[in-house]
């Protein structure tokens, strides 16, 4: 877990879990930092790093925003309590920001994808992005991009 401090000395954000394929799948328009509402063992199974983004997407319904397909692995010493892994999560935002996805995503093409799971003050954060999905020839374009910088940055060096 990556911990970070404010310029006032204390902790900031200790991100758990990111999803590594959602920049290079997705063009990143805008983000949000929404609440998750979680049950019982949960957060302790998500403090020690067993999470998953990988197939996870957020869904507005019924004027609310779920995200789906995250999974949680069960916490052992409360197997009793345990949730269903991959159930839908509520996420926690202002109405104004619920109404602004809710006409983003009726648009052509944009989706909520989350970006990373972390705790913030004790609080189970989730950073979604408003996104455009990437065609191949995108994909490509950002790896000859990237690629490139690369190649100049280690020519600068060695001069």
């Amino acid at each position: 877990m990556a911990k970070t401090r404010g310029s006032d000395g204390r902790e900031g954000k200790k991100v758990v879990v990111r999803n590594k394929k959602a920049r290079h799948e997705f063009e990143i328009l805008d983000t949000y930092e929404a609440g998750l509402v979680l049950r019982g063992p949960e957060v302790k199974s998500i403090r020690a790093g067993k999470a998953s983004l990988a197939e996870a997407y957020a869904r507005v319904d019924d004027g609310e925003v779920w995200l789906h397909g995250m999974h949680v692995t069960p916490y052992d010493p409360a197997s009793r309590w345990n949730q269903d892994p991959v159930r839908p999560r509520k996420l926690l935002l202002r109405n104004e920001e619920i109404r602004r996805l809710i006409g983003a995503v009726q648009e052509k093409g944009l989706a909520l994808v989350p970006l990373e799971l972390y705790f913030r003050r004790g609080y189970a954060k989730v950073a979604l992005a408003l996104a455009r999905g990437k065609k191949l020839h995108d994909k490509r374009e950002t790896l000859k991009r990237r690629t490139h910088e690369r190649e100049m940055e280690r020519e600068m060096r060695q001069r």
